[in-house]
């Protein structure tokens, strides 16, 4: 059996790709031969060769004009967009907490900037009858943690209800629109948490995995996911052989949710 997944030449924007799952997945797309354009605030350590880096903040609607107006210039149009770009800054606390700020941000990062990169590419995807977007969710969206995630949470449930409404509208029309909800994934981000709570308790790095896991409700699997394997799953539903898959979401999170 091949692992060639087909994607030689084709156009994929990455946003959020120079970090955890979005490196990843820009990593693995320019493996299998696709031109692929990364787009974050930053190149962060590196952009690998062959990578396009457009530099944008996507939390802004100036940021997200910027960064497609970059793509169709230089490509004309894309053939994949796997939106990546999120994440939550809010304090712990609870609802009290969290301002304006807070919750402007966590829809900015984890609804609008999908919204408004779709909005600029998606006509060309359905001029051409053919295409793939890819919208990362997450768990947090059926499990919220009250002292940290409530805006994160209610913000990727909003991009799966989004998601799930534009599948229906664009998947008779030839594009296809999947959702990916990771659990917790050991990105830098996550190792700094874990490494943090571990300091906090007087504990080590694997004890602070287990303080995460635990507020998870624990994680069958016994570990966090890793970037690559998110990466190779979204990989594969980008590919041609996932051409029957419209409309879904696929769950990768060790087990931790625990209902059907």
């Amino acid at each position: 059996m091949s692992f060639d997944l087909g994607l030689k030449g084709y156009r994929a924007l990455v946003t959020g790709g120079t970090k955890g799952i979005g490196a990843a997945v820009v990593a693995v797309l320019r493996e299998q031969g696709a031109q692929v354009i990364s787009v974050a605030r930053s190149p962060g350590n590196s952009i690998p060769e062959g990578v396009h880096f457009i530099a944008a903040d996507l939390e802004t609607a100036q940021g997200c004009t910027k960064a497609t107006d970059a793509v169709t210039k230089q490509f004309g149009a894309v053939d994949i967009i796997v939106n990546v770009v999120g994440g939550s800054n809010a304090p712990g606390g609870g609802f009290a907490v969290l301002d304006e700020e807070q919750w402007a941000s966590a829809l900015n990062q984890n609804l609008l900037a999908a919204v408004r990169v779709d909005r600029a590419l998606l006509p060309g995807m359905l001029e051409r009858g053919t295409g793939v977007i890819i919208h990362v969710t997450s768990i947090q969206r059926e499990l919220p943690l009250p002292e940290s995630t409530t805006a994160y949470a209610a913000a990727k449930a909003a991009l799966a209800t989004y998601s799930k409404s534009l599948s229906k509208e664009v998947t008779p029309k030839g594009v296809r629109v999947v959702r990916v909800s990771p659990g917790w994934v050991e990105t830098d981000a996550a190792v700094a948490m874990a490494e943090r709570l571990a300091q906090e308790a007087g504990t080590d790095y694997e004890g602070g995995k287990r303080i995460i896991m635990q507020a998870l409700g624990g994680i069958p699997l016994g570990r966090p996911a890793k970037p690559a394997e998110v990466a190779d799953l979204i990989a594969f539903l980008v590919s041609p052989r996932a051409a029957s898959i419209s409309g879904t979401e696929y769950v990768i999170d060790g087990g931790t949710v625990p209902t059907v």
